[in-house]
C-alpha cells in the first residue's frame, strides 16, 4: 500500500471550514483535475511568448519595482495635485536644501552631501538637546565660546527634517536608476525640479503629476502583460479586445519614450502581434476550458447539495471564481450571500456530515490506495446516517470500488449495508466484522446477514443452545421483558435472580409474595414453553451459593453473561458510571429492533469485565 487518506477529528480541524473557503485547497480538489492541468498547459503555450519577455528578467522586475516606489511617493492625489503629506512634496516641495545649502550651514556641507545625509542630520539633531546643559559641544566637548557658534549648531534642526531628507535621498537614487527610461526632455525637467531652491511652481507640479500619470499607465501595462493568463481572459467576451490594449504605445507616453524603454516594449508588442494571429485558437481553447470548468463546478455542487438537502440541512455550497483560482463557499438557503467562517454557523453534527462529503471528494481527487473512516456517523440520527452512507458509497461521486475501512461503535451502519437495505449497497460489495479486545489480543468475527436478528430471537436462540439453566433463565427473563410479558413467569425469574426463597409478584397495583399455586403455575408454564427442566427451588439454592456463581462467572467467556451473573451478587460498584453500566445490564439491545448476539459478538468493554472481576465476593 503506497498511500492512505484518513477521516477523523484531526481532518475536520485541519482541512475543513477555513475562514475564506469551506474546504482547504478546494480548488485543487474540485477543479484541478488532470484535464484541467492539460488545458492550462495548452493555453500557457500560446501565451508563453508574451510572458517570457517579462518574466525571469531581473532588470525588468527591478524596473517595475522602482516605478512602483516612485509612483507611491506621489501619494493618493487628484490630477494636477501633489499632497503635502506625500514623499515627493516632503522631499522637493520646499526646495532641495541638500543641493542648495544655506550659508549658515556651509561648515556642514561635507556631511549634508554625504551618501546618507539623513542619518547624519538625525544624529546631529539628537545631540542638540544636550546644548542647554552647557557651552561645550555635546559630541567633542570643545567650548562653543565664539559668537553664534551655538546658533550654528542649532541651525541644522531649523533647516532640515531628517525624514524628509531620507525621502529625498531615496527618491534621488530611484530617479537616477530610472533615468534611462525617461526621455531626454523629461530628465532635464527632473533635474530642475529635484534641484530647485524654492517651493515647487504650478508648472513643476503639473510636470510631476503628468509624469505620475504616465508611470501609473506603464505599471498597469506591464503588470497586465505579466499577469496574462487564462484567469485574466476568463471573463472576457472578445479576447482580441483584451489583448490589443495591452500593446504599449510610447507615443502616448512621451516622458517615458527612450531607447531603453523601447528595448522593453518593442519585443513585448511584437509578441502581442504574434499572439493576435493565433487569437482564434486561443479563444477556442479558453472557451472550451471554461465550459469544462463550468461542468465540473455544476456536477460537484449538485452532488454535495443534493446530499445536504436529502439529509435535511439548509446549507449549500457554491464554487465561485477567485482572482487566480476557484473556491468553495458556504451559503444558507434562507440567507443571501456567502457565510464566512463556516465553523461558527454549523453544529457539531452538521460539521461532521459536511466534512465527510468533502472528504469523499478529496479522495476522488487524490486517489489513495486505502480510505479510513474513523467512526464517522455514530453521532447522527437514523435518517442522516443512511443519507451519509448512501452518499459515500452510492452517490454520483462515491467511494464505491475503493478499498475503504469504516470503523464505528455503531451497529446501525452494519444493519443497513448487510441486512435491511443491503440491495442498495450491493454495488459497493460491503462486508462487516466485529472487533473485540481481550488481554491485548484483538479478535475479528465476520458479521453475516443471519447474525443480525431481533434481540427476542437472539434470546430464544441462546435458550435453545446453552446448557446452563441459570444462563438460560437470564435470556428467558430478557425475552419476557422484550415482549412486555411481565406476568407471573417474569416475576418468578426476577425473584430467582434476587435469591428469594419465596418469590414475589410485583405489578403496578400490588407487591406481595406469590401464592404456592401461582408459583407452581409459573414453573409449569416455563417448563412447558421454554425450559423443560426448570426447578425454581433448586436454582434459587444455586443462585445463593457464592462459589457456584463464581464458578459460572469464570466458566463463561461471554461478557454479557458475566455481567448478568455478577449482578446476582447484588454488589454496588463505587463508580457511578460502572454501576450504571452493570445495573442496566447493557440495555443497548432495547434501543434497536436488530442486534448482534452477545453470546457470539463480544460487545462488553473489557474494563467493565475487569471491574466485575475485581469486586467478586471471596470464595466461601
Amino acid at each position: 500500500m503506497a498511500s492512505a487518506l484518513v477521516f477523523d477529528d484531526d481532518y475536520v480541524q485541519q482541512f475543513v471550514f477555513q475562514k475564506d473557503e469551506v474546504l482547504k485547497n478546494s480548488f485543487d480538489i474540485f477543479i484541478k483535475t488532470p484535464d484541467y492541468v492539460a488545458a492550462m498547459e495548452a493555453i500557457d503555450i500560446l501565451l508563453a511568448g508574451v510572458k517570457q519577455t517579462l518574466t525571469n528578467n531581473a532588470e525588468i522586475e527591478k524596473t517595475i519595482s522602482d516605478f512602483e516606489e516612485l509612483r507611491d511617493a506621489f501619494g493618493k492625489s487628484k490630477p494636477g495635485n501633489i499632497p503635502k503629506s506625500s514623499k515627493i512634496h516632503k522631499a522637493f516641495g520646499t526646495g532641495n536644501k541638500t543641493e542648495n545649502i544655506p550659508e549658515a550651514l556651509k561648515p556642514f556641507e561635507t556631511f549634508i552631501k554625504s551618501q546618507e545625509p539623513s542619518k547624519w542630520i538625525g544624529w546631529q539633531i539628537k545631540g542638540n538637546e544636550y546644548l542647554k546643559l552647557g557651552d561645550n559641544c555635546p559630541y567633542c566637548a570643545t567650548p562653543l565660546v565664539g559668537e553664534g557658534q551655538k546658533d550654528t549648531a542649532l541651525a541644522v534642526e531649523k533647516e532640515f527634517d531628517a525624514a524628509a531628507v531620507g525621502h529625498l535621498n531615496t527618491l534621488k537614487a530611484v530617479i537616477e536608476r530610472l533615468g534611462k527610461y525617461f526621455s531626454e526632455k523629461c530628465r532635464e525637467n527632473l533635474q530642475k525640479v529635484t534641484k530647485t531652491k524654492i517651493d515647487l511652481t504650478a508648472a513643476e507640479v503639473s510636470f510631476l503629476t503628468g509624469l505620475k500619470a504616465e508611470i501609473d499607465g506603464m505599471i498597469t501595462q506591464l503588470e497586465g502583460l505579466r499577469a496574462i493568463s487564462f484567469f485574466s481572459l476568463r471573463d472576457v467576451d472578445q479576447i482580441s479586445e483584451k489583448i490589443t490594449p495591452l500593446k504599449i504605445d510610447l507615443a502616448l507616453m512621451d516622458k517615458l519614450d527612450s531607447p531603453e524603454t523601447r528595448s522593453i516594449t518593442e519585443p513585448v508588442n511584437a509578441q502581442l502581434e504574434d499572439l493576435l494571429t493565433k487569437v482564434g485558437d486561443l479563444t477556442g481553447k479558453v472557451n472550451r476550458h471554461k465550459a469544462k470548468i463550468k461542468k465540473a463546478i455544476e456536477a460537484n455542487q449538485v452532488s454535495i447539495n443534493t446530499f445536504l438537502k436529502s439529509a435535511g440541512y439548509k446549507y449549500a455550497v457554491e464554487i465561485v471564481p477567485e482572482e487566480q483560482s476557484y473556491k468553495m463557499k458556504l451559503v444558507h438557503r434562507d440567507l443571501a450571500g456567502h457565510l464566512e467562517t463556516a465553523s461558527k454557523h454549523l453544529s457539531y453534527g452538521e460539521k461532521n456530515a459536511f466534512a465527510l462529503v468533502l472528504f469523499m471528494h478529496q479522495v476522488l481527487s487524490e486517489n489513495p490506495d486505502l480510505v479510513v473512516l474513523d467512526d464517522p456517523i455514530s453521532s447522527f440520527d437514523k435518517n442522516k446516517k443512511f443519507a451519509i452512507l448512501h452518499e459515500l458509497f452510492e452517490g454520483k461521486a462515491s467511494l464505491r470500488g475503493r478499498t475503504t475501512l469504516l470503523l464505528t461503535h455503531d451497529i446501525e451502519p452494519a444493519i443497513d449495508v448487510i441486512k435491511s437495505t443491503k440491495d442498495v449497497f450491493q454495488g459497493a460489495k460491503p462486508s462487516a466484522s466485529f472487533l473485540s479486545s481481550r488481554g491485548g489480543i484483538v479478535k475479528e468475527v465476520p458479521i453475516a446477514r443471519e447474525d443480525i436478528q431481533t434481540f427476542a430471537r437472539v434470546c430464544r436462540a441462546n435458550i435453545a443452545t446453552l446448557q446452563d439453566p441459570i444462563l438460560q433463565a437470564i435470556y428467558l427473563r430478557r425475552d419476557y421483558e422484550l415482549r412486555d410479558e411481565v406476568g407471573v413467569e417474569y416475576n418468578l425469574l426476577a425473584s430467582l435472580f434476587k435469591g428469594r426463597a419465596v418469590p414475589t409478584l410485583q405489578t403496578a397495583a400490588e407487591n406481595r409474595n406469590m401464592s404456592p399455586e401461582e408459583k407452581q403455575a409459573a414453573e409449569e408454564s416455563i417448563r412447558d414453553e421454554h425450559l423443560p427442566g426448570f426447578n425454581y427451588d433448586a436454582l434459587v439454592a444455586e443462585v445463593n451459593d457464592v462459589n457456584a456463581i463464581r464458578a459460572k462467572f469464570a466458566a463463561t467467556d461471554v461478557g454479557y453473561e458475566k455481567i448478568q451473573l455478577f449482578r446476582i451478587f447484588n454488589i454496588e460498584h463505587d463508580d457511578d458510571v460502572i454501576r450504571k453500566f452493570i445495573n442496566e445490564s447493557y440495555h443497548i439491545e432495547n434501543e434497536y429492533v436488530m442486534q448482534l448476539n452477545p453470546h457470539k459478538f463480544e460487545s462488553i468493554p473489557e474494563y467493565v469485565i475487569d471491574e466485575c472481576v475485581r469486586m467478586l465476593p471471596p470464595i466461601i
